[in-house]
Parts: structure tokens; C-alpha cells; sequence
């Protein structure tokens, strides 16, 4: 193929924004999954660990690994959920606080790079393709069928 595909151009990309969010994490010590994981949990209240997994995108047993090593470094910590004692929420510490804070500030500057430096109507552009593909995605528009290997 001669030309690149739409899946070539997203994965390289994500590629590179990934090795770029690890660095700048490593330089804290840190790594992008957990600045990700930092910055999908609330603040103030806590989230449901059993909530963080969909909303990251991620499988159970991955975000587990993730959690123990943030746990370890004092990033979080576990405590009943008030509402249902089966339930555990995670709470960030001061130190995950303040991590986080870092995270977000990773995110916003590359955010604000990249908005210096594409045309808003480029980024909309962007935006509603990536919907788009998202859409297709998620409501089957494109491996819809079963395939039989027989």
C-alpha cells in the first residue's frame, strides 16, 4: 500500500502522543497510564474502583496492576464506600493530589500546543472525524457480520 491507511496515521499518532506523555511522566517518576488513572479519578469524592476500568477504557486485570503500583507509591488509597459496603472508592493521598495536578498540567500544554499551532477549523475538522470513526465503532457500522471459519 502506497497510501497510508486511516489506521496507520491514528496508531502512529497515538504512538507518538503516548511516548510523549511517557516521558514527560518518567521525569516524574511516573508513567502516562498512571497520570491517566490520576486524572479519572474524583478529586474530592473518590471513584469506584469498579467504575475506573470503563471509564478508562481499560480491562480489569491491567487497571489492577496499575492500581497496586500507585497504592505502593502512595498515590492512593482504598476505602469502604459509605453507600455500599461491597463497594471499594479510591481516594487520592496529598502526594496523588499533587500528582495529578502535574498530569493535568502534561495534558493542558499539549493541548494548548496544538491549538497554537493547527487552525480551529483543522481541529473541528479533527474532532468530528474522530466521532465519526468513534460512532462507526461502537454501533457495529463496520464488522457487523459473524464470520464463519470453517
Amino acid at each position: 500500500m502506497k497510501e497510508k491507511t486511516i489506521d496507520y496515521v491514528l496508531r502512529a499518532t497515538w504512538m507518538a502522543v503516548s511516548k510523549m506523555y511517557n516521558e514527560e511522566a518518567g521525569k516524574a517518576g511516573s508513567t502516562m497510564a498512571t497520570g491517566f488513572a490520576l486524572l479519572s479519578i474524583d478529586p474530592e469524592k473518590g471513584t469506584p474502583s469498579t467504575s475506573l476500568g470503563p471509564k478508562m477504557g481499560m480491562e480489569a486485570t491491567s487497571l489492577s496492576r496499575i492500581l497496586k503500583s500507585m497504592e505502593e507509591k502512595g498515590l492512593i488509597i482504598r476505602k469502604r464506600n459509605p453507600d455500599d459496603g461491597r463497594s471499594v472508592l479510591l481516594h487520592l493521598t496529598i502526594f496523588g493530589k499533587e500528582m495529578r495536578e502535574f498530569s493535568k498540567g502534561v495534558v493542558l500544554k499539549f493541548d494548548e500546543a496544538v491549538k497554537e499551532n493547527v487552525s480551529e477549523e483543522d481541529l473541528k475538522t479533527f474532532i468530528k472525524v474522530a466521532n465519526s470513526i468513534t460512532d462507526l465503532i461502537s454501533n457495529k457500522k463496520i464488522y457487523n457480520q459473524e464470520i464463519s471459519l470453517k
